[in-house]
């Protein structure tokens, strides 16, 4: 594996860390994670509009957005549940178990679709060595939250 895409993926991970102590703080602010995530959200949707104003990238054939999968969509969505969740569960579990348990949740659905090869991706089966690898990233998570 290319080290630049890990050390990438790493800093998305650290942005997720910050996003969540962020909006848990703006809930407290606020005193509403809804609140919280709408703001955050608000602020998403400023940045992306910024950015395609900037870069100007070519629109796609509507032919494209017409056919995309229903699941295609959900992403929005999900963000906006993940974002809600990290400004109420925060304040609550602190950032390190959030983000344990978070970490503990994408593992576990990423193995399921992996295997599957759901949504298009490409199969790869559960190993024992993947599996272990989950099982010791949840033995981590138990510790993070127990101190």
């Amino acid at each position: 594996m290319d080290i630049v895409w890990l050390v990438l993926a790493m800093g998305a991970g650290a942005c997720i860390a910050l996003q969540a102590s962020a909006n848990a703080g703006l809930r407290m602010s606020l005193h509403d994670p809804r609140y919280a995530a709408f703001f955050s959200i608000l602020g998403t949707i400023a940045t992306a509009l910024i950015v395609m104003a900037l870069l100007r990238p070519a629109p796609p054939a509507l032919a494209a957005i017409r056919g995309a999968p229903w699941w295609n969509w959900i992403g929005g969505p999900l963000g906006a549940l993940i974002v809600l969740s990290g400004a109420a569960l925060t304040p609550k579990l602190g950032a390190a178990t959030f983000i344990a348990a978070v970490v503990g949740g994408q593992l576990i659905c990423s193995l399921l679709l992996d295997h599957f090869g759901a949504l298009n991706l490409p199969q790869q089966s559960l190993t024992p060595a993947r599996l272990l690898g989950a099982l010791l990233v949840f033995a981590g998570v138990l510790l993070v939250k127990h101190r």
